[in-house]
């Protein structure tokens, strides 16, 4: 299969810092090898600002969506499968621009659904899947070329176990599917298959953090009670069996919490099962 690597190493606009390190800590880790040995032509582009053009988490992060949306379309318009490796999850509004009509499922160990008025944090990542629902920052999503909100029913959340309170409220309200660790098994056809009724292909976000705490600590808000590298894989083969694979991004990843390399395997573990499947489709 023809693949394109993505990298965009930020994390909250700062370059290479935190999870910003991640995307080019995996390809110097050997992830473009991994892929050539399945079978794979692989190119990678990596992100960069021009120096000096950081203004603001949130101004910075908007770029980097506003530069992802047209390196995505532009993989696209030469017949290469896009994979985008990425600090924050946010970057997934940029990459959902340029895919056009798709579902979404989102492998996180957090729901991402807080919004300006419910986070106590005030981290812009932890408000992507609220921007993609069409929940918030309306104003910044529209200057992200060929954005359009998602409904609900066509997002599915896998893995989902740290949830803040305010943003729990949000979630319980909304129509997005929840699957939770422990019900990955036994739920994760139904959910499916209902949003089977709405799109026949999805964009896989794989937030690396939705392994659990003691397979392979991903980053720095990595949690107990996640998912094993086989119930990720489990899940992304039921995934394709009903659906066509429009795109994947691994995000969250930082070196630095990854004191065993147990992360960093999991990913180009799990990378190479994706780019299996969407050629296998």
């Amino acid at each position: 299969m023809n693949l394109r690597l993505l990298a965009v190493p930020y994390d909250s606009g700062n370059h290479r810092a935190r999870m910003g390190a991640g995307p080019e800590a995996l390809l110097q880790s050997g992830l473009e090898s991994a892929l050539r040995e399945k079978g794979h032509d692989v190119q990678t582009k990596i992100a960069e600002l021009a120096p000096g053009s950081w203004q603001a988490e949130i101004q910075t992060s908007f770029e980097l969506m506003r530069m992802l949306s047209k390196a995505v379309r532009d993989a696209l318009a030469t017949g290469r499968f896009p994979i985008v490796l990425a600090g924050n999850c946010n970057t997934a509004i940029g990459t959902l621009a340029a895919l056009g009509d798709v579902g979404v499922v989102w492998f996180d160990a957090h729901a991402d659904f807080n919004t300006p008025d419910t986070t106590t944090s005030g981290f812009l990542d932890g408000t992507a899947v609220a921007i993609i629902t069409g929940r918030c920052w309306k104003q910044l999503s529209v200057t992200v070329p060929g954005f359009k909100p998602i409904a609900d029913e066509r997002v599915c959340l896998i893995g989902t176990r740290d949830v803040d309170s305010l943003e729990g409220r949000l979630l319980a309200e909304s129509n997005v599917d929840v699957i939770e660790p422990s019900k990955v098994r036994s739920d994760l056809s139904r959910a499916l298959n209902s949003m089977s009724q709405h799109v026949e292909s999805v964009y896989v976000h794989l937030d690396l953090d939705v392994l659990d705490a003691d397979v392979a600590s991903a980053n720095s808000f990595a949690v107990s009670g996640g998912l094993t590298i086989d119930d990720v894989e489990y899940a992304l083969g039921e995934i394709a069996r009903d659906f066509r694979l429009a795109g994947v991004t691994l995000s969250a990843y930082d070196p630095a919490a990854d004191t065993n390399g147990a992360a960093g395997r999991a990913a180009i573990r799990l990378l190479c099962t994706a780019a299996a499947l969407a050629d296998r489709a």
